[in-house]
């Protein structure tokens, strides 16, 4: 079944300023999360970023910190148990209820928090397809992964765009989330399954985040 752009959230998980300097691969990592932030801007795709003990490791990296409509701290590894998460993942809606779209009455960001901008719900309720990207793979994306797909929702884990300090742990998050029923993505299937068609009319836009 292919990934649509109308059912999807793409969920940023701990790419902080004072981690990714020890993640392997650390540069493609960053830059396939940015293809993926960008072309979920250009297709209205909600996105939401986490951080690890941000007091400890620091904010969201520059070039992807002007994505997100919100980011939560955590202290749990597992993102899936953020406060708010939960409520964002309901107010970011199924696609629009109506034709102009619905917000979702009374879905808060976090407790005393806003609805997320702009996001709609359907009568099927919240967006099921979550797109996975972060650090590190063998902890915190992994926790998050197996908790969401516990929670019912469809996990795609685009593996380009997780990482690890150490390439044998993330090579077996990426396995261990397969057998739990994640799927393995990479950040150019993503785009190419919201696009759908060469006449999509952020076609062009999407492509050259493909160069």
């Amino acid at each position: 079944m292919l990934l649509t752009a109308d059912d999807a959230v793409l969920l940023l998980i701990d790419l902080q300023q004072r981690l990714m300097p020890v993640i392997h691969d650390r540069d493609t990592v960053v830059a396939r999360a940015v293809r993926l932030a960008e072309a979920a801007r250009l297709m209205d795709v909600p996105v939401i970023a986490t951080e690890q003990n941000p007091a400890g490791l620091g904010p969201t990296v520059p070039p992807l910190s002007a994505y997100p409509q919100k980011v939560l701290a955590k202290t749990a590894f597992s993102a899936a148990g953020a406060p708010g998460l939960a409520a964002l993942l309901l107010a970011a809606g199924g696609g629009p209820a109506s034709p102009g779209g619905t917000p979702v009455e009374g879905a808060t960001a976090s407790a005393g928090g806003t609805p997320v901008e702009g996001a709609t719900a359907s009568a099927g309720g919240s967006r099921r397809q979550i797109i996975v990207a972060g650090c590190e793979a063998h902890v915190c994306v992994l926790q998050t992964v197996l908790d969401l797909l516990a929670d019912g929702h469809r996990v795609a884990v685009a593996a380009d765009a997780v990482g690890s300090r150490d390439p044998a742990d993330r090579s077996a998050a990426l396995e261990r989330a397969r057998q739990h029923g994640a799927e393995i993505v990479t950040s150019e299937m993503v785009l190419f399954e919201w696009l759908r068609d060469s006449q999509h009319p952020r076609f062009r836009e999407v492509q050259k985040l493909l160069k």
